[in-house]
């Protein structure tokens, strides 16, 4: 082959390229706009916006949070899920994401089909407790005391359908206790209920209500993960107060909608490890009452389905209905 017939093939395979190469053009060029389908002031709207400023440095371009509540997170993520998948547009999901399927009818996009599941954050247990004038101190002397007066003691969640719901449910015919359910929509009315004793037991996650765990106000029963969390150590498990089989835990993560080119999936994730390995962040998120283990696309996944699968089963079981 000549010299000037190779340089006009290469020039040609240029030619052809070049639309190729326009078609994917540089990310981020714009504005990035993560979603906490909830409203401010909890604990995705705080994790939201500690890892905002980082992300504004690490990507170079301006980082909005935008808070769309509803629905228990499902209307502001059902906007991120039919955004465009160009990067742009992200939702920092509770663990209302993983029981919304089964709890909402047409819910307008499916959970696990139109999102692309980037990053679990972490995960944390609930914690059952009890306002500190109530007479049981242990789970066992709750039991006691809900046994020898059914339907009478009351248990307070974030909302109908919650998993602090879900789970008390399961702990109720694990238990054989008749308890009352009083649903507060979200975890500031819970937590302002919680300390002025309008309930028996409040259970939420650390972040809603340890403040007042630590000031005595609320005793804590038990912890609904299978093992003990690090944030709360001395706190038992369900299975060690005699309630065994129950593996109960929050989770926050970080989802697009589906079909997002690998490379900007690559860097977000980066950019998010990043943010979540600087001391200070990463002493927050603790703080927050989140155990930290960042986990990507290929756990974060099967984690989503298997949640689905486990609290819609619960959903369908014990009849429960959203508010």
């Amino acid at each position: 082959m000549s010299h000037l017939t190779r340089r006009v093939l290469l020039g040609g395979a240029a030619m052809l390229a070049a639309p190729a190469l326009r078609a994917q053009p540089a990310w981020p060029s714009g504005p990035i706009r993560i979603v906490p389908p909830f409203p401010p002031g909890g604990s995705t709207d705080a994790l939201a916006r500690l890892l905002q400023p980082h992300l504004m440095r690490s990507l170079g371009v301006n980082v909005v949070v935008e808070n769309r509540p509803g629905a228990s997170g499902a209307i502001g993520t059902a906007g991120v899920a039919r955004s465009a998948p160009d990067g742009n547009s992200w939702v920092l999901v509770f663990d209302t994401h993983a029981v919304n399927p089964s709890l909402i009818p047409n819910i307008g996009f499916d959970t696990e089909k139109d999102m692309t599941p980037l990053l679990l954050f972490g995960t944390a247990p609930m914690v059952l407790t009890a306002h500190r004038t109530r007479p049981f101190k242990t789970f066992a002397e709750m039991a006691d005391a809900a046994k020898a007066r059914p339907d009478t003691l009351t248990y307070g969640s974030i909302g109908n359908g919650s998993l602090a719901h879900l789970t008390m449910a399961l702990v109720a015919k694990a238990a054989g206790l008749q308890l009352v359910h009083v649903p507060y929509r979200g975890g500031g009315p819970l937590a302002v209920a919680s300390v002025a004793g309008e309930v028996d037991m409040p259970i939420a996650t650390r972040p809603a209500i340890g403040v007042h765990i630590d000031s005595g106000a609320l005793v804590p029963l038990a912890q609904t993960g299978a093992t003990r969390s690090p944030s709360m150590p001395d706190i038992p498990t369900l299975a060690e107060v005699g309630v065994p089989g129950i593996d109960a835990r929050a989770f926050w993560g970080f989802l697009g909608p589906a079909g997002i080119p690998a490379p900007i999936k690559q860097r977000m994730e980066a950019a998010l490890r990043e943010a979540l390995a600087i001391p200070e962040i990463r002493q927050r998120v603790l703080t927050l009452g989140i155990d930290l283990d960042p986990k990507g696309e290929a756990e974060f996944g099967p984690f989503l389905s298997t949640q689905i699968a486990t609290w819609g089963r619960v959903v369908r079981e014990n009849n429960i209905r959203p508010d």
